[in-house]
């Protein structure tokens, strides 16, 4: 006889009333499980050993890269000898003055030992010298005093087998970044570790970002005005044959090009100290971009909106409509048979004969404080100015003063381009910029 079958609703439970409830639950348990894998993604995005903190960050002055052979009685008297003879070498490296030699000793803080070998009576290594700054800088008098840079964030990328990498992974480009010492240069670099969400925020998918509005969000994560980047191409031969680097040094939101070198590193041992010797030659690149006036944070970083516009271009531009609007007051006033409100130039201490003495707005450029004293002392000396109130500073971007000058507009923007001063023009007001 064969079985009987019951539908449901008619005595007997269903086949599957059993399993619904089952998936119910293991489709829960799924979504946890999913939601939690994706917890532990971004965990592992994030974790592991990838970053590595800058090692070298004093304020001292260091010189590497010196190569001494020298010979002696002895292996500990050689090795004074070396010593000593690298530290006259890294002294004229940094063009210091002729000095004896226990008035040098006086000013090196250590002495750093990259490679060195020891026989009985020779000693042959490549040193490292670091000067402290406060006893070498009297010395060396004003370049070691210049003034530095706005902070710049610096994004080191490392190509190597098609592969582009920032801070995704530890790699040899990010290490030799980390041990510069910048205590030297002009240059004040911001320098991530590389830990924590820092491969996240700067990849190299970064530096070819164009948009203001990401790059502020990232700058201000580090404190920084603009970025630095330093591009590194490494090309093996053959494995454990020649390495090819082709460096390339590149500064702002746009990725401007300053400068690409290339250098040679005999085998994969000798990579590191190529690597060590493109730092500090990509230091030597942003630091004569620094000087040369081309390394200035971009004003576009600075403005709450589409970064399109300079902002002293938006200053003047709001300045003039402020003016329209004033005029058009006065007209609406006029046609309604009210005496029209006519704002009149100030003038005090006129003499007969003498030139109205007028308010003048003026924007200035100030990339440090030493532009800005240079402004305003170049802006007081010039003929015609009779004071000045400065109402804006920003170190790092554009700072406004006040000029009270007798004459007009166009004789304060002459008198400015006199002294060397681009000066652009605007309603009562003036940018200069050199």
């Amino acid at each position: 006889m064969s079985p009987s079958l019951s539908l449901p609703g008619h005595g007997a439970a269903p086949r599957d009333a059993g399993v619904r409830p089952l998936i119910r639950q293991l489709g829960g348990v799924a979504l946890a499980l999913a939601l939690l894998g994706g917890g532990y993604a971004l965990v592992a995005q994030v974790a592991g050993e990838r970053g590595i903190a800058p090692t070298a960050a004093s304020a001292d002055i260091e010189v590497r890269g010196i190569s001494v052979d020298v010979t002696a009685d002895s292996a500990e008297e050689a090795r004074s000898k070396g010593w000593r003879e690298a530290q006259r070498k890294a002294w004229e490296k940094i063009k210091g003055p002729t000095i004896s030699d226990s008035q040098l000793d006086g000013l090196v803080s250590a002495v750093v030992i990259e490679r060195e070998r020891l026989g009985p009576k020779r000693y042959i290594a490549t040193l490292g010298v670091v000067f402290d700054r406060q006893r070498a800088s009297g010395y060396l008098g004003g370049a070691q005093q210049a003034v530095r840079s706005a902070p710049m964030l610096l994004i080191p990328v490392e190509v190597s087998g098609g592969t582009y990498t920032a801070f995704e992974r530890r790699n040899a480009w990010q290490r030799a970044w980390a041990e510069f010492n910048p205590g030297s240069s002009r240059i004040d670099y911001v320098r991530p570790s590389g830990a924590g969400g820092d491969s996240l925020l700067i990849n190299f998918g970064q530096t070819g970002r164009h948009s203001r509005a990401w790059w502020r969000s990232t700058l201000d994560q580090y404190g920084a005005a603009d970025t630095l980047m330093a591009f590194a191409r490494l090309d093996y031969q053959f494995p454990g044959g020649p390495v090819n680097g082709t460096f390339t040094a590149r500064y702002g939101p746009d990725s401007h090009l300053l400068e690409t070198f290339t250098l040679e590193a005999t085998g994969p041992d000798e990579v590191p100290a190529m690597l060590g010797r493109a730092v500090d030659r990509m230091d030597t690149i942003f630091t004569g971009a620094l000087a040369s006036g081309k390394l200035r944070p971009d004003p576009t970083l600075r403005l709450g909106g589409s970064g399109d516009v300079d902002p002293a271009i938006q200053r003047l531009i709001d300045i003039g409509r402020a003016a329209r609007e004033r005029a058009a007051a006065g007209a609406a006033a006029a046609a309604a048979g009210n005496a029209p409100q006519i704002e009149a130039q100030p003038t005090t201490g006129t003499e007969p004969g003498e030139a109205a003495v007028r308010a003048i707005v003026v924007q200035f450029a100030t990339p440090d404080a030493a532009a800005f004293d240079g402004a305003l002392g170049a802006v007081r000396g010039s003929a015609g100015v009779r004071g000045v109130g400065v109402t804006s500073t920003a170190i790092g971007g554009t700072s406004v003063m006040s000029v009270s000058y007798a004459g007009t507009l166009e004789e304060l923007a002459a008198a400015l381009e006199s002294r060397g001063f681009t000066v652009r023009r605007g309603a009562n007001a003036l940018a200069i910029s050199r």
